[in-house]
């Protein structure tokens, strides 16, 4: 029953606070930009909604195209990187005051993976156990393959 659980996939996004916490000056910015264009009379009004809704569009495009995890990224042009767990090799888990406000954190997975050997895991839910699940994943991993770790102390 554990090795079941063991290979079942994680799957985890951000909350959509944490992009609104990320974008919040991009939002301000587009917010005001439909305000100050729907004026009337409002010098270069028709140039600051272009603006707006171009910026509202790539805002769209931020929430809808990145995932966390498994580190794929893009919505045209889809690019995904791995870590195999037994390259795990320490956590780190940070909050911003933003994030400490809205109950959300930011985990940092360090591997010796070359390719990436720093994952953030940004805008998972504060009460996500996610570091323990990892580390029981790794611990299992690295005792299938044989590979143990020596330190000197």
């Amino acid at each position: 029953m554990q090795n079941r659980q063991l290979y079942r996939d994680i799957s985890l996004r951000p909350k959509t606070t944490q992009f609104f916490i990320d974008e919040l000056p991009l939002l301000f910015v587009a917010i005001t930009g439909l305000v100050y264009g729907g004026m009337d009379d409002a010098p270069l009004g028709s140039i600051a909604t272009l603006f707006a809704v171009l910026l509202s569009l790539y805002l769209a495009y931020q929430l809808i195209g990145s995932e966390q995890l498994t580190a794929a990224h893009g919505v045209f042009q889809r690019s995904t990187g791995y870590i195999e767990l037994y390259r795990v090799v320490d956590f780190h888990e940070h909050q911003t005051l933003l994030q400490q406000i809205f109950g959300l954190k930011t985990v940092t997975v360090l591997s010796m993976d070359r390719t990436t050997p720093k994952l953030a895991l940004i805008g998972l839910p504060k009460q996500t156990a996610i570091v323990e699940l990892i580390r029981e994943r790794v611990e299992f991993n690295k005792k299938r393959k044989g590979i143990y770790e020596i330190t000197n102390h």
